[in-house]
């Protein structure tokens, strides 16, 4: 089998599916580059032929905004930063220390809770849009009894921040439990008859053995939280102070779906950020996923 992966048939294989993924993209890049009469009246590969780039588009988009909308792109550029950031470091954080406190620090009910935490999986997350945007708005009540009084989130980046984490626990402290539970027992253990606590275990154990494993779902999580649109309409939709750049290029579209160039140099300039973050952790997402592979 390794021989087969190995072989130049396969490289040759994986280079055309890297080409082909490529084209798309290639286009969006040129269509973003050229002027709105060219993008009206031939395609991307007219770019070849008569090479008329521009960086107008870029500056329209960022700075003036585009059809029937108002306002650059900026603003939202950084809510999206604003709302991806915490929203990746919240599950990750939360889901490390439940993980380890799951694999590691043995209670009655662990593997209950365990079993619990998994199967929450399978809810779909559309089922739990309006109950909790409901609890962020009005507060929980049982009969005339207030449980919990309104949050008064509105406007705020709280509400999305709290989506996000509450919907990628589940996976985030399955998947980071399986991986810390197959931590060498001969090094716990050595750990603890040396004096160390669980805190310190964890700090200086725990998660350097497990960047691998925390930078693989840092990715996967950044990139979901950078891409949605449906989380962010819910409980950001309607407060454009706090609105981010998907919202902005669904409005960009038009109701026609005119300005072409506009909307893929918005779409252009919404990849640039997912690549760095990709790139930058590339080595430690190929560990975590070869790890994985040969654990347990």
């Amino acid at each position: 089998m390794r021989k087969s992966f190995s072989s130049p048939l396969a490289s040759v294989f994986v280079i055309a599916v890297t080409v082909l993924w490529t084209i798309p993209t290639f286009g969006l890049l040129a269509t973003s580059l050229r002027p709105k009469q060219d993008v009206t009246d031939s395609g991307w590969w007219e770019v070849f032929a008569h090479p008329q780039l521009i960086l107008s588009n870029y500056h329209t988009v960022l700075f003036e905004g585009g059809f029937g909308v108002s306002g650059g792109l900026m603003p939202y550029l950084v809510n999206s930063l604003a709302i991806s950031i915490p929203a990746t470091v919240f599950p990750l954080v939360i889901a490390a220390m439940a993980a380890y406190a799951l694999a590691w620090v043995r209670f009655k009910g662990s593997d209950t809770v365990f079993f619990v935490i998994f199967a929450l999986q399978v809810v779909p997350l559309q089922m739990a849009l309006i109950p909790l945007l409901q609890l962020f708005s009005g507060g929980a009540h049982l009969g005339g009894v207030t449980v919990l009084p309104s949050l008064d989130l509105h406007g705020t980046y709280a509400p999305v921040w709290l989506a996000h984490t509450m919907f990628a626990l589940p996976l985030a402290t399955f998947l980071l439990h399986n991986f810390i539970s197959q931590l060498p027992r001969d090094l716990m253990e050595a750990a603890v008859v040396d004096g160390a606590s669980h805190f310190k275990i964890f700090r200086s154990i725990v998660l350097p053995l497990c960047t691998p494993a925390l930078a693989s779902f840092a990715i996967f999580e950044f990139l979901w939280v950078w891409n949605d649109l449906l989380v962010a309409l819910t409980f950001a939709g309607g407060t454009p102070e706090v609105a981010p750049m998907t919202v902005r290029l669904a409005q960009l579209s038009g109701s026609f779906g005119g300005r072409w160039e506009l909307l893929t140099a918005g779409a252009f300039l919404s990849l640039i950020v997912p690549l760095i973050v990709f790139f930058g952790l590339q080595r430690y997402f190929v560990r975590g996923l070869l790890a994985g592979s040969v654990k347990g």
